[in-house]
């Protein structure tokens, strides 16, 4: 597949402006193209200028001189989801998410399937998002765009993931099991959460999900906590699905059919969510919850295909094969580091399509702001920048005063003005497993190390407080009420919120006492059963049907809801915060 193009901010400003003039005269050989082309059917509106206008740049530029490139094509007719709110329960409203966007899939890509089979073109089909992935020229390109029922084609470009990396301390092999901590880590301790523990609630019958770089799942802070462990045996089917279909050299391979980290970070990320191993490393919030994982970046790399994919899977996890599509079995939050800027070619659009749905079925998705501070308005990819994503900033460990890398609002980039991040939480020299071997660990500083600390702190919620389970909204204001409020201006008004602290600084101790009543005893999410019929899951083979028949409607209604990657810099603020009495806002509107 071709490469992404180089990040704007890499190139030379004779560069860029050459790069630009390429692009325009591309577009207008593309419109003389389509205009003279005997095998271009019907034109939208009749010209080929708006044809032109149905193609993004990023796709002109790489089928240049004849090349291939992998692009999406968005169907015009899109499922609505507007009416999930009415069902009760995650599963039911996982039930009728997944047979929604099933039956519009299913009505609406048949055409187009059956026209790229017919030419031996590569594709795969998408569901959360009703959109076809093809392999090909601007030509098949061009000639998709006349179709009424294409809505636009987007490109698949690769992104490279400034994902952190191990800092000074790395425990590795033997040395680890001799050297571990004998307290809970100091970012665990800062969010009050061993003070939840000792009300009862360790996240129990919560289901928590990584999408990253994988996960060394037989670690010994990990696998206990595996949905797919029962502690003598392992099934990876429902627990596991891997995104990467064509990498080159990468030690998991493609498809692999059980959990692998390429590189370390998702085992850390997981490990800050759910780890213990029993023996004195406590570096996880919700200890007594369980992980599955998708892997969506071949090391730090990632494409919009593999990030819907794993969101996909997510709405409906299948065995390891891809078949028996099961929503009763999808998790209920998802933690995401990557992101997808739309100055590399990523469309926001078909993205936020996939986050919504997933919100839509009553999963929690739990977002890195990015580590592109400390400017503002450096929340500017998906998925941070999204209403439908919790997205987390963070904060210097054991401080309330927030980390020089970590990423400020105002959301600019989509015109929103959106207050971002959400909240904060500890996200500096965080210690946590890493897939150098079962007994290892490393400290990483970064945005992702602060957001499994929310993700976890969710789970406990859920476990302590069952009537907020999958109450989206409602969570995130119980969360964001009870946070210490840390007031600035660096970035706009101090708040509560602000786009530098969002809410300020997470306290789940606060947020349980003040949720509701919780219970005197932990309980398990009841799971609900259907029988679902198999449906297709993108792999590494093209698929050339439409979506089959959907499962079984739910049965009973009720009511509720781009920064480019830079090096992380050290600095600070040189406004210091001010840490005020926690307040007590009326719940808000998601802005």
């Amino acid at each position: 597949m071709i490469k992404n193009a180089p990040s704007t901010l890499t190139r030379s400003p004779w560069r860029s402006a050459i790069c630009s003039l390429f692009v325009v005269a591309a577009v207008v050989a593309l419109v003389a193209a389509v205009a003279s082309s005997d095998a271009v059917g019907q034109r939208v509106g009749g010209n080929g200028i708006n044809i032109a206008n149905k193609i993004a740049p990023w796709v002109i530029e790489h089928t240049a001189y004849g090349q291939q490139a992998e692009f999406f094509v968005v169907l015009a007719d899109q499922a609505d989801l507007s009416q999930a709110a009415n069902w009760r329960t995650k599963a039911d409203k996982g039930l009728y998410v997944h047979k929604t966007l099933l039956n519009k899939a299913r009505a609406t890509q048949g055409p187009i399937l059956e026209w790229l089979r017919e030419r031996n073109i590569e594709r795969q089909s998408f569901y959360i998002v009703n959109a076809i992935l093809v392999k090909g020229t601007r030509q098949i390109a061009a000639e998709l765009a006349t179709r009424q029922d294409v809505a636009r084609i987007e490109g698949n470009p690769r992104i490279q993931n400034n994902l952190p990396q191990p800092e000074a301390f790395n425990e590795v092999s033997s040395q680890s099991s001799v050297a571990h901590p004998i307290a809970i880590e100091p970012g665990i301790q800062y969010t009050h959460a061993p003070d939840v523990w000792a009300l009862g609630f360790m996240g129990e019958g919560i289901t928590m999900a990584s999408a990253d770089t994988g996960v060394r799942w037989t670690h010994n802070a990990l696998k206990p906590h595996y949905r797919g462990w029962d502690g003598q045996n392992a099934d990876h089917d429902y627990n596991w699905h891997d995104s990467i279909h064509d990498s080159v050299g990468n030690p998991c391979g493609n498809d692999s059919p059980e959990p692998c980290d390429d590189l370390g970070h998702g085992s850390h990320t997981t490990g800050t969510m759910i780890g213990d191993d029993g023996a004195g490393n406590q570096i996880g919030m919700a200890p007594a919850a369980k992980w599955i994982g998708c892997r969506n970046m071949d090391a730090n790399t990632g494409t919009p295909a593999r990030y819907i994919e794993c969101m996909q899977w997510f709405l409906a996890p299948t065995r390891i094969d891809g078949s028996d599509p099961d929503p009763t079995k999808a998790p209920d939050i998802t933690n995401n580091s990557w992101e997808c800027p739309s100055s590399e070619g990523c469309s926001a659009g078909t993205l936020q399509a996939a986050v919504e749905a997933q919100a839509a079925a009553g999963i929690m998705m739990v977002s890195a702001a990015q580590n592109s501070g400390p400017g503002c308005s450096t929340v500017q990819n998906p998925p941070g920048i999204y209403a439908a994503t919790y997205s987390v900033g963070a904060l210097n460990t054991g401080t309330d005063i927030i980390a020089g890398f970590s990423s400020r609002g105002p959301v600019t980039a989509d015109g929103s003005n959106r207050i971002k991040p959400d909240i904060t939480a500890p996200g500096t020299n965080t210690r946590s497993a890493f897939n150098d071997s079962d007994s290892s660990y490393a400290n990483l500083s970064g945005t992702s190390m602060a957001t499994p600390h929310i993700a976890g702190a969710l789970a406990l919620l859920w476990n302590a407080v069952p009537s907020l389970r999958h109450q989206l909204t409602d969570s995130r204001d119980t969360l964001n009420n009870a946070a210490v409020h840390i007031s600035s201006t660096l970035c706009g008004d101090a708040g509560p919120p602000n786009n530098v602290y969002g809410w300020g600084r997470v306290d789940i101790l606060a947020a349980v006492q003040g949720g509701g009543t919780p219970s005197p005893t932990p309980t398990a999410t009841p799971t609900a059963t259907a029988t679902i019929p198999p449906s297709p899951t993108p792999t590494a083979t093209p698929t050339t049907t439409p979506p089959p028949s959907p499962s079984p409607t739910p049965s009973s209604p009720g009511g509720s809801p781009t920064p480019t990657p830079t090096a992380i810099p050290t600095s600070t603020p040189t406004e210091p915060p001010r840490v005020t009495p926690r307040p007590r806002p009326t719940p808000h509107s998601r802005p």
